[in-house]
Parts: structure tokens; C-alpha cells; sequence
């Protein structure tokens, strides 16, 4: 007449008191090396309504996914803002987790002059260095 069910706990928890902890400052998404800052400050001086530049990932090239620079004329709803020696950079939502850790260099040489990303979460590049994957 009457059923009696039996519950049984998967696991159990222990809940204890520990000293509390200083809390660490957090590291930025990325960090821009002294050359990138005076090539984003040259780049945005003379553009109107500009508030810095605006980092973002495309679908593109032989290996998956390449880096895109834009001016940021506003800042959208999922940015994630990172200022240094007076720059700000706004990384786009879909960029966030692939370009977290990483150092922003600009580079110039006979041939070229470029920003280069020094990205440690990388698995891989294709032989031309535009493109890459996670």
C-alpha cells in the first residue's frame, strides 16, 4: 500500500573556513608592446569620433581564422576594453577567448610593416603567417 522510495546521495560535501586570500590584480587579454602603442596613437590621431582601434577574428585564409583591425567608433555590448600607456583596444566578443594572453607587436622592416600577435594559445599558422587556429 504504501512505496517508499530510498534516495541516495552521490557524493557528500565538507565545507570549511580558510584564511582569506589577498586578491590578485588580473592580467589584461592583451598587452601592447611600446611600438604598437605609438603606431595605434599615429593611426587613430587624425580620424574623427575615433576611440581606439577594435580587434576582432574572421573566418578566412588556409588555416581557419585570421586577425581584423577596425577603428572603434563606440563600444558594442560584449567588448571587452583594454587600455595601455593611454590607447584603448576593444576586442570583439568572438576574439576574446582566442586572443586571450596575448602581446600585440608592430613591426617594420625593408619589406613590410606590420602588427604582429604573439598568441601562446595557437596550435598552428599556415606557412604565410596571416592565418591560424586554436
Amino acid at each position: 500500500m504504501f512505496t517508499s522510495q530510498v534516495y541516495r546521495a552521490a557524493a557528500t560535501a565538507t565545507v570549511r573556513a580558510v584564511k582569506r586570500r589577498s586578491l590578485l590584480p588580473t592580467r589584461a587579454a592583451l598587452s601592447l608592446t611600446p611600438s604598437a602603442v605609438d603606431r595605434i596613437k599615429n593611426l587613430t590621431a587624425g580620424v574623427p569620433n575615433c576611440l581606439g582601434m577594435r580587434i576582432g577574428v574572421r573566418t578566412r585564409g588556409c588555416n581557419g581564422l585570421s586577425y581584423t583591425l577596425d577603428y572603434a567608433d563606440k563600444k558594442e555590448k560584449f567588448d571587452e576594453v583594454v587600455t595601455q600607456d593611454g590607447v584603448s583596444i576593444y576586442i570583439d566578443k568572438k576574439a576574446q577567448l582566442s586572443i586571450l594572453g596575448t602581446e600585440m607587436d608592430y613591426q617594420e622592416s625593408k619589406l613590410a610593416s606590420e602588427f604582429v600577435f604573439n598568441n601562446p594559445n595557437i596550435s598552428g599558422t599556415c606557412g604565410c603567417g596571416e592565418s591560424f587556429s586554436v
